[in-house]
């Protein structure tokens, strides 16, 4: 796959003339609805296309450290991905690398809580994450993301809804995220240098 290809896919699929109607028509929250829609349903027709990524090194880091963080309906492996480059490649650049795109896929389940459409499973949960929001939002951003876990959708959900600064919010997650991302990069270095020396 091309970066020219790879390019005109990600336009067609996304319907940015429907997302500029929405937003004349609706306003930002709407528009920030139907965003994270259309990237969830970009991220899902590229399907097998993701796996392609992976032969290009530092840039197939990025690419699905965004889409594996942009969905939040459907999991794409980013962890995996982040573990196995850190094993062929540069570990630190590729936790770095990993750091700055998981941020920029979170932003979907932010803008599904803008859109003020976010619909948690575990409605329970979701309110104490909320809580925490209101409380402490900088921290639990930060710990959430520092640490592989399911429930950082919720929390970026319920930034959004609570209009939580999107620059708070994405320090947050950078630095949480690089954290994770250095971690799971050094382990995969580590494992790979343990399986060649054996």
């Amino acid at each position: 796959m091309t970066a020219r290809s790879f390019k005109q896919s990600l336009e067609s699929w996304t319907g940015m003339a429907q997302i500029r109607a929405v937003v004349a028509k609706y306003g930002k929250p709407a528009a920030a609805l139907v965003l994270s829609v259309a990237i969830t349903v970009v991220v899902f027709r590229l399907g097998d296309r993701l796996e392609d990524l992976q032969g290009l090194g530092y840039l197939g880091v990025f690419v699905i450290a965004v889409l594996g963080n942009a969905t939040v309906i459907l999991p794409v492996p980013g962890i995996a991905v982040v573990f196995a480059g850190g094993g062929v490649l540069n570990p630190l650049l590729v936790g770095l690398i990993a750091g700055v795109g998981e941020p920029l896929g979170e932003l979907t389940g932010y803008l599904a809580g803008y859109g003020g459409s976010a619909v948690a499973e575990n409605r329970e949960l979701y309110e104490r994450i909320r809580r925490w929001m209101e409380r402490r939002g900088f921290m639990t951003l930060l710990v959430l993301s520092a640490i592989p876990n399911p429930l950082f959708d919720l929390a970026g959900m319920a930034a959004g809804m609570l209009r939580y600064p999107v620059s708070k919010f994405l320090l947050a997650c950078w630095i949480g995220k690089t954290f994770k991302a250095l971690v799971i990069a050094y382990l995969g270095s580590f494992l790979r240098g343990m399986i060649t020396w054996m």
